[in-house]
């Protein structure tokens, strides 16, 4: 092979690689961008007036995943949740509309696989539903806000409260303490 045809068959390769990594790229971007939650209007941290948004509106705003937790009552895998194993100093947050629900100094750790709880950050930060789903009785927590499904309170837990808040993590949102 000349030096002609190898640096002709090298630029067509380096421009393939160029193209490829490109297209990739982009492709990634718009991926990102397709996944990425819309806007959401109800979303404050500080607001606490109570939200009356229906589930179709709810859908436009949430991601697919949050929505089948918040508003669809499912449950994440127990121990696969990112706040399962989390131990910063912060406040949790409603992922569905940014109401404050509990402080890190409230977490404990637990061996049920979701992130666990003894008080909530105020009274009113949550409401409490029966459920008797799956042939149990339980009492469902929801957000005092938007009553997005947080997960369930048990009366197995540490004191002073002797109440686990189980939590799935992907209801909640976290933001550490300033330093």
């Amino acid at each position: 092979m000349q030096n002609n045809e190898r640096q002709a068959m090298k630029n067509s390769i380096i421009k393939t690689l160029g193209f490829v990594l490109v297209s990739s790229l982009a492709g990634a971007c718009n991926s990102t961008a397709q996944n990425a939650p819309p806007h959401n209007p109800y979303y404050s941290r500080t607001d606490t007036t109570h939200l009356n948004v229906s589930n179709k509106e709810w859908k436009k705003v949430l991601t697919p995943e949050l929505y089948a937790v918040a508003r669809a009552g499912e449950t994440e895998m127990a121990f696969t949740g990112k706040y399962y194993e989390f131990d910063v100093k912060g406040t949790y947050y409603c992922a569905a509309c940014g109401n404050p629900l509990f402080r890190s100094t409230a977490k404990f750790s637990t061996t049920c696989g979701w992130p666990s709880f003894f008080e909530t950050l105020r009274p009113n930060s949550v409401r409490y539903k029966d459920d008797y789903a799956y042939n149990m009785t339980r009492t469902e927590v929801l957000c005092g806000r938007c009553d997005a499904h947080l997960g369930h309170v048990f009366d197995d837990g540490p004191a002073p409260t002797g109440k686990r808040f189980c939590m799935n993590s992907i209801s909640l949102e976290f933001e550490p303490d300033q330093k």
